[in-house]
């Protein structure tokens, strides 16, 4: 996990020590809804999968050790929505890859895929492209993006790493979300998931009841997370869903649209992209 590195990390891997070998902390479950069609595992295929454990490895899932739990709105369907429980690897400082569950039990099923870049990164790639890139900023300073279970201070210091990122999101299996049944195989097309940028835009209840299930209090977290707000820088893809949701949302401070800052603002990003770049 590429956080403990960076300056108080030897306060955030103690941290983290303690509460990894604490017996009395224990992660809140938040199970799948949802199961798919089929026969029961036999004892066969049990038998082939504890030889399968005994005799191979699982090498490319092992990095995979960092838990984040957020929301996603689905682009072209910004009413259809959903908890996402990210396991993610932070292969370098600029780029993780995680996978998508509808849960974080054993019995959760995967429904996708995303991938995180620095602002460094997305400076490189051509319009066309960035079109697929949700922006971070609003999930962060909102408080709405957390890092079950982790020390407050190394999920600030988590938080800090990903401002002004982007993810590229597909889901490939609606498992159920609020208000909504579920699918009973994964069907169709993927969907291109994006960000919440406002307040008001998750449907009344999604956030709330994940908050009460995992012990979350997001306006502390948000409080905590103020002076971020000093870090962020107008982003692409904060306006894309403006509108769109139906309810009254209201701005969260310091999350602005790239093409809303106006020509100040914009010129400012391309010259901070030829630097990044450069």
């Amino acid at each position: 996990m590429s956080l403990i590195m960076r300056p108080g990390g030897y306060l955030l891997v103690c941290s983290a020590l303690y509460f990894f070998l604490s017996p009395s902390i224990a992660q809140e479950d938040s199970g799948s809804q949802s199961a798919p069609p089929g026969t029961p595992k036999s004892a066969k295929t049990k038998t082939l999968e504890a030889g399968a454990k005994a005799l191979q490895g699982n090498a490319p899932l092992k990095p995979f050790d960092v838990y984040l739990n957020g929301f996603h709105p689905m682009k072209d369907k910004p009413d259809m929505q959903m908890e996402a429980h990210h396991y993610c690897n932070q292969v370098n400082e600029d780029f993780a890859q995680c996978v998508l569950f509808d849960g974080n039990t054993g019995n959760a099923n995967l429904n996708g895929i995303e991938y995180i870049i620095s602002e460094k990164l997305f400076a490189t790639l051509p319009p066309e492209e960035k079109k697929f890139w949700h922006p971070h900023n609003g999930e962060i300073l909102s408080g709405q993006l957390v890092a079950p279970n982790i020390p407050a201070p190394a999920e600030k210091s988590l938080m800090k790493s990903k401002m002004n990122s982007y993810g590229k999101t597909w889901h490939v299996w609606n498992t159920g979300h609020e208000g909504t049944p579920s699918d009973k195989l994964p069907l169709g097309p993927a969907m291109l998931a994006w960000s919440f940028n406002r307040e008001g835009e998750a449907r009344p209840g999604l956030v709330e009841k994940r908050n009460e299930r995992m012990k979350i209090d997001q306006a502390e977290k948000r409080r905590q997370r103020a002076d971020l707000q000093k870090l962020a820088r107008p982003q692409s893809g904060v306006d894309d869903l403006k509108g769109k949701f139906g309810r009254p949302t209201k701005d969260i401070p310091g999350v602005v649209d790239a093409q809303s800052a106006g020509p100040a603002g914009r010129g400012q990003n391309k010259a901070l992209e030829q630097i990044l770049i450069g």
